[in-house]
């Protein structure tokens, strides 16, 4: 029998140098991920494309979809070098910003980015080296302006440049992300992440080439994002909480609440929300967390965030597979306080007025209220699982799916089993295949009741409009 997870809160793992063989992924997964992401920022094609197989082969081992994330590297805005390779200033000094690539002194530095001069007005606030030098231009001219540093440090070459307050006219994906994309649909992944989102056009962009081969995440990464955080929404599968980023372009103190925020939103609009950026962070080096990195996990768990996410710990650091494991534990405890249940469901929002809205939301109270094994939900897309899952349910919920690649990308999202089956085409046939595949995974014995969820006609996506008990073992599954 297939080993299913207890666990609802999921897991992505990145992929790396720790972690390329099938071995190391083989126990990854058996750790405890539920999502592989391949970082497009490192590596060769070549490399990426072995670490899918090997996802692949590990997968028909354990018998149980897994999911694949190609994280795109988008924009990366730095400033050009230094003669000497790197200055020291302070507070107070004033510094010349062009697109000369002449290598930079104490007095000028290269700013090799048309976009961002196109943007600047007095006032505009530059972050350099990830926040920790900090400058306000004064002056703007065509391609070159003075700014005024606020805090500074020693700075060298090509460190990272951060626009906070504004609208960048830059598109999200640069052509190495396109032939990035290119190759990571090819090789058939089940989950794109956008990064550089600054508004849903960008989305936009990135599904009109997509066309539903894979789900799209809108990484939350930009003031500008976090604002129109409905309208991208909208137009995303899925949202991922960037904290690096977001914690270097906005006052850190805000970021907690931001993250709580576009947590809800997202499961309010059915769709998956990942929690990442240095969620155990010093088990790159260490075998054991930090208390308060413990702290963080479990806090994404218990506001009811889909996934968490490991980063370098998973992909370079010497501690991956425990990494998971940590990670693991940490969200199974979570979910085993007594406050869990209260906490998850404490701010609990409408979720829309549709037939397939009120069937899910019903689902959960019912299997509640009968005592049921389970919840089975037929989709043929994943729409009816993902509603379901967006109720938190306390009752187990098992997907039954004729398609693989939904199966695949389910696995991002909160407590769904998902079972490839043949699809059904009648009542009866269905209550039997239910009942059948819930006692044959161990999620249900004969005579548990389960609670089951489809549309018909079967095999049309985002039709949820069937609820029924049945009881496991029973001919024809009557309702009780």
């Amino acid at each position: 029998m297939i080993e299913y997870r207890s666990r609802r809160a999921r897991i992505i793992a990145t992929l790396g140098p720790a972690s390329s063989d099938k071995a190391v992924i083989r126990a990854l997964a058996e750790a405890g991920a539920d999502v592989f992401r391949l970082n497009m920022s490192h590596g060769a094609h070549e490399d990426a494309r072995a670490r899918h197989a090997a996802i692949r082969a590990v997968e028909a081992e354990l018998g149980r979809p897994i999911g694949i994330l190609a994280d795109l590297q988008g924009p990366k805005l730095r400033i050009g070098r230094f003669a000497e390779g790197a200055i020291d200033i302070a507070p107070g000094h004033r510094i010349h910003l062009d697109m000369d690539e002449t290598p930079g002194d104490a007095g000028r530095v290269c700013l090799p980015h048309p976009e961002i001069f196109a943007a600047m007005a007095p006032g505009t606030e530059l972050l350099l080296d990830d926040g920790r030098v900090r400058l306000i231009i004064e002056e703007v001219y065509e391609g070159r302006a003075f700014a005024r540093v606020v805090e500074g440090r020693r700075l060298s070459d090509r460190k990272g440049v951060n626009v906070p307050n504004a609208i960048l006219p830059l598109a999200a994906m640069t052509p190495k992300d396109l032939r990035d994309l290119d190759f990571a649909l090819e090789i058939g992944v089940d989950w794109i992440a956008l990064s550089f989102v600054q508004r849903p056009q960008d989305v936009r962009d990135l599904k009109a080439i997509v066309q539903g081969r894979a789900g799209i995440v809108a990484k939350i990464e930009k003031p500008s994002a976090v604002e129109d955080i409905d309208g991208i929404l909208a137009e995303s599968d899925a949202i991922m909480v960037a904290r690096g980023d977001l914690g270097v372009e906005l006052p850190l103190e805000t970021v907690p609440g931001i993250q709580k925020r576009l947590t809800a939103k997202a499961r309010a609009a059915g769709k998956p929300v990942v929690v990442a950026t240095q969620m155990l962070e010093s088990m790159v080096s260490a075998p054991v967390p930090t208390r308060a990195e413990v702290s963080d996990v479990a806090t994404a768990v218990y506001d009811g965030a889909d996934c968490v996410m490991l980063s370098a710990e998973s992909a370079a650091g010497s501690f991956p597979v425990e990494s998971v494991a940590t990670m693991s534990r940490i969200a199974a405890q979570a979910e085993q306080d007594i406050v869990y249940d209260e906490l998850i469901h404490a701010h609990h929002e409408e979720t829309g007025d549709s037939i397939g809205d009120a069937i899910t939301t019903a689902a959960g109270r019912v299997a509640a209220m009968v005592g049921a094994a389970c919840i089975v939900t037929f989709t043929s897309s994943g729409s009816t699982a993902l509603r379901t899952a967006r109720e938190r349910p306390e009752t187990d919920i098992l997907v039954l799916t004729p398609n693989l690649n939904t199966a695949r990308r389910l696995a991002i999202a909160w407590g769904l089993s998902c079972v490839v089956v043949p699809d059904v085409s009648n009542f009866a046939e269905m209550v039997q295949r239910a009942g059948a595949t819930a006692a044959e995974h161990g999620f249900a014995r004969p005579g548990d009741r389960i609670v089951i969820t489809a549309g018909v006609p079967f095999g049309s996506p985002g039709t949820t409009n069937i609820l029924r008990v049945a009881i496991v073992g029973q001919p024809g599954g009557p309702t009780t």
